[in-house]
């Protein structure tokens, strides 16, 4: 069933989301060669224990982090590593915040280093196409037009979309109906009304859309051993259009 959020709700999902982006941009200025992901996964937790949050996906269906560290050709739930990034590399890191039980949940890729124009390219598309996707988050509107929205971009520049893997509703628990599909056609799916609210999370590959899983159950990586890369935001779905609830306020691709 869908839940639609008060107004109050949402205001509180806020919270959690500015908490989580501002830890976004800490992530930031941590990311570099030699660094590895488990302390990265550290720092969070030691945030969220700071400012009285806690990390929602740690123990969800026996996970044990505060956050999910894909790097190149893993699309998603990686898991944090003792091993050191490499210059050159891209990962992505997943968090999902508790703030006195309000939900937010954002990912974001990360470059480390200098990396190649190859990857830089990937990234600059599959952070376009989170927005150009948000752009459709109106009420009224469909998920077809989410879908189609993020697909035609990713596709116009020779990218695919990961199909195994979708942006969801949120709040009160961490994933609700309905599915968000970042593919699709216009004027389809389910109409957007006000008081929802869904993750919407482009996962973009270089080649071929399939993935496959790791031994451990979790982690989902390329076919193909191509990049990978992810954006998202939590959303609300208002009347006065779509309210990013994980903003980061960092420069608009459009």
């Amino acid at each position: 069933m869908i839940t639609l959020k008060s107004k109050r709700e949402i205001e509180l999902m806020h919270e959690a989301g500015k908490l989580l982006a501002d830890c976004h941009k800490e992530i930031a200025k941590r990311i570099k060669p030699g660094v590895t992901t488990e302390e990265i996964d550290h720092f969070v937790e030691s945030y969220l224990k700071k400012h009285g949050a806690t990390p929602e996906q740690k123990g969800y269906n026996g996970y044990k982090y505060a956050t999910c560290a894909s790097i190149n050709d893993e699309i998603c739930h990686g898991f944090p590593r003792k091993q050191p990034l490499n210059e050159g590399d891209i990962v992505t890191i997943d968090s999902v915040f508790n703030l006195n039980g309000a939900l937010a949940d954002s990912a974001w890729t990360y470059a480390v280093g200098n990396v190649s124009k190859q990857a830089s390219d990937l990234m600059k598309i599959t952070h376009e196409a989170l927005y150009k996707g948000i752009e459709q988050a109106h009420v009224g509107n469909r998920l077809g037009d989410i879908g189609y929205a993020i697909q035609s971009h990713v596709e116009q520049a020779g990218y695919s979309v990961v199909r195994d893997f979708t942006g969801h509703g949120i709040g009160p628990t961490l994933h609700e109906p309905p599915q968000v599909l970042h593919f699709g056609a216009q004027g389809k799916g389910l109409r957007l009304r006000e008081g929802m609210v869904i993750t919407i999370e482009p996962m973009v590959n270089i080649g071929k859309y399939n993935s496959t899983l790791d031994a451990n159950g979790w982690t989902a990586r390329t076919v193909d051993g191509t990049l990978s890369a992810q954006y998202e935001h939590t959303v609300a779905i208002t009347k006065d259009g779509p309210l990013l609830l994980t903003d980061q306020q960092e420069e608009r691709p459009f």
